[in-house]
């Protein structure tokens, strides 16, 4: 049961009791004694200004329903498609060809874990002194048969390749790839 004491009665009670019960007067703030339960709320002090070139953009609260506007989406370039997201559980092992004017590397890579599983290079000590050119189309076939060759002990029968911007797969790029389909590698 709750009792309300006015501040006079509350003064005249703190001069019984000692001093080590009860903080004074100086430790708790005053306020004014009010019956009503709006009093228990803080007060806040809302100012409003009709002029709309002194409101502040950044100073309105956003509710967490609404929905964002194009303009806000935009402004966030690491929100990824689905594809973007799906695909490297769709397509998880990916084959990756580079060609230099002095060799050709190529090598498969799980995408999830940046895990290289099979890598073949006409740099390698074994190729680069048996081969007559490193880089030729007879070079492009020794790559492809052993990426397939080592990609299968590694047990990946599937990968895929995705050119890069403008990129034509033949020549060289066609050659490597078909020798990895000829020796059993599907892709996807």
């Amino acid at each position: 049961m709750a009792c309300i004491i006015s501040s006079s009665a509350a003064l005249s009670t703190r001069s019984l009791l000692s001093t080590d019960s009860i903080p004074t007067q100086s430790s708790r703030s005053i306020k004014p004694n009010s019956i009503s339960w709006v009093s228990s709320f803080p007060s806040i002090n809302i100012s409003i200004n009709n002029n709309p070139s002194s409101l502040n953009k950044n100073s309105f609260i956003q509710a967490a329903w609404t929905r964002r506007s194009r303009g806000e989406l935009e402004k966030k370039p690491n929100k990824k498609s689905w594809k973007q997201r799906t695909e490297m559980y769709m397509k998880p092992f990916l084959l990756n060809v580079f060609f230099s004017r002095k060799f050709i590397q190529a090598k498969v890579m799980h995408r999830g874990t940046s895990k290289v599983i099979s890598v073949a290079t006409t740099n390698a000590k074994d190729l680069r002194h048996s081969l007559p050119s490193l880089t030729d189309h007879n070079a492009c076939r020794i790559v492809g048969k052993l990426i397939a060759e080592r990609s299968k002990e590694a047990d990946v029968y599937a990968m895929s390749y995705e050119p890069r911007k403008d990129e034509r797969i033949e020549g060289k790029l066609g050659i490597v790839i078909d020798t990895i389909k000829e020796n059993g590698i599907i892709f996807v």
